[in-house]
Order: C-alpha cells, then structure tokens, then sequence
C-alpha cells in the first residue's frame, strides 16, 4: 500500500506541475531535442560511417528532430518530456544510442489503469500471460490479441509501444514492451487508455471481449509484469547450487549492485566453480547500459578463469573510426587527465595511457588536417600465455532478451573461452557505436547516451543479437523449467 500511494503521489506531483507550468514543460522539452541533435550532428560517428548504420543515422538525425518537434506542445509534464526524448533517441535503431530521464523514474510495471490483463510476446503474437484473480469475462491464458475497437494488434503495437516504450524493429524491444499493449501508459503523445472492447483468438475461433479498466493497482500490475518476460529479483547477483553445479547469477551490470561482495563470494567457491560438474552463468536481465557493465564481466571471467588465461582469448578491437571533433577529442583529454593523476593506475596500466596519448595526437593531426575522421588499429590481441584452463567442466551461459549493451561484450568473451555454449533466447542487439559518453542536456532532466566510436568489426552485426546455439522454447518465466531444461544441457 506504502508503494501504490508513493507512487500515485508522484504522478499527481508530475500531473499538477505540468498543469501549472505547460509551456515551460515544452520549451524544456524542445531545448533539450535541440541540444541532443547538435550534440549527436557534432560529433557521433554516425555521420561519417559508411553502411547501414551510417545511413540509419544520418536520415532520422533531422528528420526525426523535425517529427519530435511538431509534438512538443503536448509535452506538458516531466513525464511527457521524458517520453518525447526517448522517443526520439529510439528512432536512431541504434542500442547505444539513448536518451533517459536523470530522475529516478517509477517501477516498470507501472500505469495509471489496466484490464487486469497483461499480454506477453510469444513466437511473434501478443499473447495472454496473466488474468488477475477476480476478473471476469476475460480472455483465458494463451489467448492471442487480434484486434481491439477494430485495431489490429500490430498496428495497436505501433502506435503505442514503438518508440516510446521500446523499438520494435528487434525482438526483444517487442518482448520488454509487450505487457503495455493493453494498459494506460499515461503517454500525453499516443492518448492511449485501456481499450474498452478487444477480440482474442482462442483455439481456433475469434471471440469479443469486454475489458475492465482496473485504476491504482501497481501490485497486480507488477504481477501482470512479471509474466510476460524474465525480470531480475531485488538480489540480482549471487551463486548458489543447483542440481550439483554452480550457478551463478549475474542479472545486472549496474555499478551499485554490490560486486565486492559478489566477487569474493565467487572467490570462496572457486574450487566448486571450476570443478567438472558443470558451470552456469546467468546473465539474464543484465541491461549493460553502466559505463562500467563491461568491465564488470571481464572481472568475473578473469576471476572464474584467471588473467592469465583469458587475456589472450579477449575479442580484438581491430579498426576503430573516431569522428575528428573538439568534443570527441575532449574526451579522451579528460580521460588521460584521470588516468594520468591515479598513482596506483600509472604504475599498472601504462600501455593504456600511451594508448591514449596516442590517440589524442591522433585527433590534434585530424583536426589540424580539417579531416573528418580518422582511423586507428587498436593493439595487437596478447600472446597466448600458456595457461592450463582452470575450469574442468562444461559451461552454460543463459541469455534471453534482457542481456544488453556490456552484457554483448562479455559474451563475445566467454565465447571465445573453451567448453562454453550459449543458451535461452535471443539477446538484444549489438552496435557499432562503441564505449558510452553521456552528457547532461540543458532542462538537467534528462541525459543523452550514444557510442562516440565505430568498431569497424560489428558493422556486419549492427543491430543484431546473440542468438544462442541452444534455444529455449519454454516459458521464460517458469525458473523450475528454465532450471530443469539447463541441467538437461550438461547430460548424465
């Protein structure tokens, strides 16, 4: 109950302040579109890059400035704004691109009404997953939407869900966004309430029914949430043992989520950890949006596995494309600054820093050049060490539609690693735009995202997933399933 009211005050809050303060909402609004397209005009390498991740950014830069702009009038609360701008980051198709609220926003699971049904994405439909207890004429478990008010269900999707609440030109924008399809979003842009009349087909006939409108219920919505996709509990790291095996679950890359801690528990297990039973690393849900979420997965393997062991087998960076900007090149200056005044990272990670200071004088010639951009060869893979492989079992690492961002780049690890396999559902998609810079737009609300570098090697997989070499077609959300199917991956 504590929840649900805090939760309705800060909607009142953001309701009254948008009522009072409209225009100033909308000029919030428009300063910081404006400020987002200067910055990614300036200086994201979109704009230089050949190929369909070039052109994909170069055609929706002012196109997409000119669509949002056109709405901003309707961006009359904090709310609005925050829908408005991710709106328009999402139309660049592109994972590492973004814009995000800076305040702290209210659950996932949260609408101001729903039909006290929630559909999820299963084999491309939208399909029922939860009926709330005491709901009555509603459509049964695994009835597929097929239309509402004469709506097709894709063209509801389309109007409602992409590009605000995900893109749904990949599979897992349509799956994290799936369970808003029939609910009040409190979106000021698509004046979506909860439909009042919806056909569902069940079997194989097609029949009408009438949906309740259910208000300030975010606990039934939380549950209506959780059926639809795998959604990280509150401990979203930490190792236990199932079936005879260790598994360790790493369900986010966020910095705050206790790794210390998490580190030296695997630590004391380590020897469980490498034994031949069997291995499982569970990176479902873990969103690597955290500057850090790479990172954080290269600590755990080399802990699992050793430095010595995988620094060979790390991906090669091979040709990277830096945009030839002031901006950009300000970046590494004041990335080389923090390094440079580190003691304890000076005296360990000097061919870092010369890399670095290389690549600054690379951007004083470019610029000096009026050259747009400039290519560099990262360095050279390391040399195999000759290290024996500490971990004597088979590897299983689970994947679904939540592993994002950094969580692509510890995979394209562990794959290399041997006697590991990948399994579950396809992850979200990788881009080209690498290594996040994120600025602070004017209103202080909100802050763009995007990948300030192009990896000439994940041009071919721009926009791509993982997907895994063993698929996963049960319910994601069924653990005793997902966890029984796993331990059948590893045999007698």
């Amino acid at each position: 109950m504590k929840t649900l009211l805090a939760a309705a005050s800060a909607l009142a809050l953001i309701t009254v302040a948008g009522a009072a303060d409209a225009q100033s909402w909308a000029d919030r609004t428009r300063q910081d579109l404006t400020a987002a397209h200067a910055n990614l005009r300036d200086n994201h390498p979109g704009a230089v890059v050949q190929g369909p991740a070039g052109d994909a950014f170069r055609s929706w830069l002012d196109a997409g400035l000119a669509e949002a702009n056109e709405m901003t009038s309707r961006a009359n609360s904090g709310d609005a704004q925050a829908y408005l701008l991710r709106w328009y980051g999402r139309g660049f198709h592109d994972s590492s691109t973004a814009i995000r609220p800076t305040f702290e926003t209210l659950d996932p699971w949260f609408a101001t009404a729903w039909p006290g049904v929630a559909t999820g994405w299963r084999n491309g439909a939208y399909v029922v997953t939860h009926v709330k207890e005491g709901v009555r004429r509603a459509p049964p478990l695994g009835a597929q939407l097929v239309s509402c008010n004469g709506v097709s269900a894709e063209d509801m999707a389309q109007d409602r869900l992409d590009g605000w609440e995900a893109d749904l030109s990949t599979e897992a924008g349509r799956i994290r966004s799936a369970p808003y399809l029939l609910w009040n979003r409190n979106n000021a842009f698509t004046g979506a309430g909860v439909p009042q009349s919806c056909r569902f087909k069940v079997g194989r006939r097609e029949r009408e029914f009438r949906l309740e409108t259910i208000n300030g219920d975010l606990a039934g919505q939380e549950v209506g949430f959780r059926s639809a996709m795998y959604w990280p509990s509150a401990q979203p790291l930490g190792v236990e043992q199932v079936d005879g095996r260790t598994w360790i679950h790493v369900h986010s890359l966020a910095d705050d989520a206790g790794w210390e801690a998490f580190y030296a528990q695997v630590e004391s297990q380590i020897d469980a950890v490498r034994s031949p039973n069997g291995l499982v690393i569970d990176l479902r849900g873990a969103n690597g949006a955290a500057l850090n979420a790479t990172a954080r997965g290269y600590v755990l393997a080399n802990t699992i596995w050793t430095p010595e062991f995988t620094v060979s087998r790390q991906p090669p960076a091979e040709e990277i494309t830096y945009r030839a900007t002031p901006g950009n090149r300000q970046w590494f200056v004041d990335t080389l600054g923090r390094m440079e005044a580190d003691p304890a990272f000076v005296a360990n990670n000097m061919p870092i820093i010369e890399n670095t200071r290389e690549i600054v004088a690379a951007f004083d010639r470019a610029i000096a050049a009026n050259q747009p951009s400039f290519t560099l060869n990262a360095p050279a893979p390391a040399a195999d060490t000759g290290a024996p492989n500490p971990v004597q079992g088979n590897v299983v690492v689970l994947v679904d539609s939540g592993c994002s961002g950094g969580c692509l780049d510890i995979l394209d690890l562990l794959t290399r690693l041997p006697n590991v396999r990948t399994a579950g559902q396809p992850t979200d998609v990788y881009s080209m735009f690498v290594e996040p810079t994120v600025v602070r737009l004017p209103s202080n609300y909100t802050e763009l995202t995007y990948g300030h570098k192009a990896w000439a090697g994940r041009a071919d997989r721009h926009n791509q997933p993982v997907t895994p070499q063993v698929a996963y077609t049960g319910e994601p959300t069924d653990e005793q399933a997902v966890r029984t199917w796993v331990s059948s991956l590893f045999g007698a």
